[in-house]
This record gives C-alpha cells, structure tokens and sequence, in this order.
C-alpha cells in the first residue's frame, strides 16, 4: 500500500498492512489472519505493536500525529519516525548489534518495523524489581563511546559529518521538546509542570536558585549550538531493554547532532534516580547490596566509555579534528589534547545528569522509578534527595574529578533528609 494516505494503526489494520510487505510478513510467518497483535507502547509519544505468528516476531512502531502522553491537544510531526530510521541505520554502522535490526520503513506510514527483542525487558523496570545485568555498563558506556568518536570529525569525513548535521537539522519538533521539558520548565511554574506533595520547600528553593538556572542555560547553550556528534537524544534506562546478560538500545526518535556529553549523561541521571528510588522498592536486607551495584554500573559505564574512546582516538582518528599530522607524524603525543577532551566531555556530562535529575521529577514526563512508589510521603524525601543532588552536580561539577567521586556524592545524598 505505498504511498497511502496517514492512517493510525490499530490490531486489525496492522497485519492487513504488513501482510503486503514480504520482507516482514515472511519473519513473522503464516498469514496476517493467524497473527497475534498486542499493542504494548507505554512511552509518552508512539504506537507499539508486537506482531508474532509462526515463524517468529517482529515490532512496529508507529509515530501518532500528537504526543501520546497529551493527547490531541499537543500536535507533534510525524516525520520523527524519518529520524528515528535513520538514526538507527547511523547506530548500526557505528556500533553494529547495539540496536534492533530494522526490517522495513514507510515513511507515508511513520513505521518502522524492526527485530522483536525477546526476552528482553525495558531495563528501568529489572531495576525497580532488583535484578541485575551483566555486563551492562561496559555494553552502554562503549556504546556512548562509539556514538560519540565515530559520529564526530574525529573520525567522520567533514563533508559526510556536514551533511548529516544538515540532515538532523530538519528533526525540530522533538529537539523542542527537550530544549523546553529539560532546560527551561522545571525551573519555573511552567503549565504542564507537576510534582509530588510534600517537595514544595525544595522545589521553591531550585527555582529561586539564580546561580544554578544561570548554569542551566550554559549547558542548554551547549546543547543548542553544539553538533559534536550524533546523539541519541534520550538515551535513559527506559531506552535499554535486557535480559539478565545482554542489552540493546532502542527508541532514538530524539536523535540530533550535539554535545558529546549529553548522552552519558542522561544516562547517568537516570542510574541515579534508579539509586535514590531504591529505598521503597528494596527489603532492608537487599538494599544496600543492590544499591551498590547500581554505582558500580555508573563507575562500570564511566570506566567503558573512558577505555573506549582511548582506543578509538589510537585508531581511529581518521577526522580533520586532531589530525595524526599535527601530533603523530612529528614523533609528539597527543595524550594531552585527547584527555582535555575527555575532561570537557566528563564536566558537560556532569552537568546534563544534574538537569536530569530535576526534570524527571519537575516537569511532565517523570518516571517509574519514582512515579511506582505510591505513597507520596515516601516518595517525597526520595525525590528530593535526587533534585538536591542534581543541584549540587550541576553547581560544583568542576570539582567533581572522576565517577569515584560522583558515587561518593550519592552516597552522602543517599543519607541526607531535606524539608
């Protein structure tokens, strides 16, 4: 049916549609009458289905003309899907087996239909229920590492690297979500804000706090202005699904060029809220134990990235950006410039896990970390020992030197009581 209007998807048009498509219907097996569909999207903006039949399963993802979390009052561009794609096949490339495989594309239908990840589980909700997974900082920060080097002119082609920036540009209905739910609503009564009963102090206290807004906007300049590299823009542990030894990435509809930081930093925020939650989710006896590791997974992912982005500038510094030429061929190190640049990418990924940390519990889209803790009395401390972590993260992060010292924070925090 290519080249048909728009038509939102539901359990009975879906197989009558992917019936047409060969390349899918022969993954999923048997005839379209035979399949099971179950639409599963519990994320602020899609449609999700699982299809399955005899042969296997397949998912297809679907962008609705609005943001699902609104409704129809908030009108939202369906080209996000055309992003979402194509930052995919960039992620394949760039880190091949970290992301679904996709199958097919309709650009007319804003679908995509990729690999069925069984099974997988969305890795925020393995962390609410205390289990763990192996491997999974080493996985996900490499993953940040390959995304941020081979995405960059370190080692892109400038005219290639140019060409995708000027690509992504296009994606500016969803960048604009977060330019206003991340960097500028929690920090002022924006309409759609919300927050728990009982944070009103702490919250007074970050929104009257100029030198932390003013620190805010430095980064949501960064962000803005700066196209390092492609990022999968909302990169979180609602992004990760996992079995208990492998992990893969999903939903980069968000994608766009900008700070390498961003990323990992998001990411990191999100292992914290994660920490912080911890409390009304755990016995007393498993607390501390599973605690521990969740910081040894931000120690882990640091640690990854760190390895990985060192090997990749020994090898695969192919860029005009610190060209072999300038340092290597004269017989000089470039160990200097390559560790002033992971500095700068630690300090702004510092920065965004502060922002973070606020926004997930200040503005409209928070999460089930805190969101599954039902009492509001003891949600409310929990919480706001993640936003005055947040705030000190963001304010003094130059003096934070490395994810030792970080964890060390949130430990403190961890016991900290705030009005």
């Amino acid at each position: 049916m290519p080249g048909d209007a728009y038509e939102a998807l539901t359990d009975e048009s879906l197989p009558r549609r992917l019936g047409a498509v060969p390349q899918v219907a022969g993954r999923i097996g048997g005839t379209p009458e035979t399949w099971a569909v179950r639409e599963v999207g519990d994320g602020n903006l899609n449609l999700v289905f699982i299809v399955t039949g005899s042969a296997g399963g397949v998912v297809v993802k679907q962008a609705l003309p609005y943001v699902r979390l609104v409704g129809e009052s908030w009108p939202l561009a369906l080209y996000r899907a055309f992003f979402e794609h194509h930052a995919l096949v960039r992620q394949a490339a760039r880190d091949p087996g970290s992301v679904p495989e996709v199958f097919h594309f309709d650009e007319a239908q804003s679908l995509i239909a990729m690999e069925y990840l069984h099974p997988h589980v969305i890795l925020r909700y393995k962390m609410i229920a205390g289990e763990r997974v192996e491997g999974l900082g080493d996985f996900l920060g490499t993953h940040c590492a390959r995304m941020a080097f081979r995405g960059s002119e370190l080692h892109m082609a400038s005219a290639e690297k140019k060409a995708d920036v000027a690509l992504f540009a296009g994606n500016v209905e969803i960048p604009a979500i977060t330019e206003a739910l991340v960097f500028t609503d929690p920090y002022y009564a924006a309409e759609m804000n919300r927050h728990t009963e009982g944070l009103d102090p702490v919250v007074t206290a970050l929104r009257e706090d100029v030198a932390l807004k003013a620190e805010v906007q430095k980064l949501f300049v960064k962000f803005a202005t700066n196209t390092e590299t492609m990022l999968h823009g909302d990169l979180h542990t609602g992004s990760v699904m996992s079995t208990a030894t492998e992990s893969r990435i999903i939903d980069p509809e968000f994608a766009q060029y900008g700070p390498m930081g961003f990323d990992i930093g998001m990411l990191t925020a999100n292992y914290l809220m994660a920490y912080f939650s911890q409390p009304a989710h755990r016995a007393e006896d498993e607390l501390h134990g599973y605690q521990e590791w969740l910081l040894r997974v931000v120690m882990d992912t640091f640690g990854a990235f760190d390895a990985e982005f060192r090997r990749l500038w020994a090898n695969e510094r192919t860029g005009m950006l610190y060209p072999a030429r300038l340092f290597e061929d004269q017989g000089h190190s470039s160990e200097l410039a390559r560790d002033a640049v992971l500095a700068a990418i630690w300090q702004d990924a510092l920065g965004f896990c502060g922002i973070e940390m606020h926004r997930r519990i200040l503005g409209l889209a928070h999460n089930a970390d805190f969101e599954s803790i039902e009492d509001p009395r003891a949600r409310a401390p929990l919480e706001a020992r993640s936003l005055m972590m947040g705030r000190a993260v963001v304010l003094d992060r130059a003096g934070i030197g490395n994810a030792a010292a970080l964890t060390a924070m949130a430990r403190r925090f961890g016991k900290e009581t705030f009005p």
